[in-house]
């Protein structure tokens, strides 16, 4: 199966880089927020926005990584911080692809649980596929794909990100 590149590791850098203006806009008058990343290229895709909100921003920026079991989602679902340092905070959920929206819906239902002050979601891909009524507020890109194709990012340790559908 070929590898088609949807975006370069210099697409990548100007979509984090847009995003997170776009985080920062739309919480520029919070004091602090919070990035909850969903395990693997969700919580790196955070980390990069986080690194970049530090660069352009005065936000603190508080970084949470997500654990869902995404084979089993209604399984409980754990965070790297505790529930009392998202509560009445600024929050949103990343993730590096949006297939059908089960794996975003059901960790919305978990941060649902305490009050939010604000909750948005950002991804790298929106795939538009979705099985469940979940829209990402930031995106780096859409793409209208066939159910039978794969969307997969690759976060490189030698700083070359991609992204390819197959």
């Amino acid at each position: 199966m070929s590898k088609n590149i949807i975006l370069t590791h210099q697409e990548i850098e100007h979509k984090i880089t847009r995003i997170a203006y776009q985080i920062f806009e739309t919480f520029v008058d919070e004091k602090e927020v919070v990035l909850a990343g969903i395990t693997q290229n969700g919580f790196v895709f955070a980390q990069k926005i986080a690194a970049e909100l530090k660069r352009i921003s005065p936000l603190e920026v508080v970084l949470c990584e997500v654990h869902i079991n995404k084979v089993h989602p209604e399984q409980p679902i754990t965070t790297s911080v505790n529930k009392e340092q998202y509560v009445h905070k600024g929050l949103i959920l990343i993730d590096d692809v949006l297939n059908s929206g089960t794996t975003l819906i059901y960790t919305v239902r978990h941060f649902l649980e305490v009050p939010l002050k604000k909750f948005k979601t950002a991804v790298l891909v929106d795939r538009n596929h979705k099985k469940y009524p979940v829209k990402a507020d930031f995106k780096g890109i859409s793409l209208s794909t066939s159910l039978l194709e794969h969307v997969q990012v690759v976060f490189d340790d030698n700083q070359q990100n991609y992204a390819y559908l197959s």
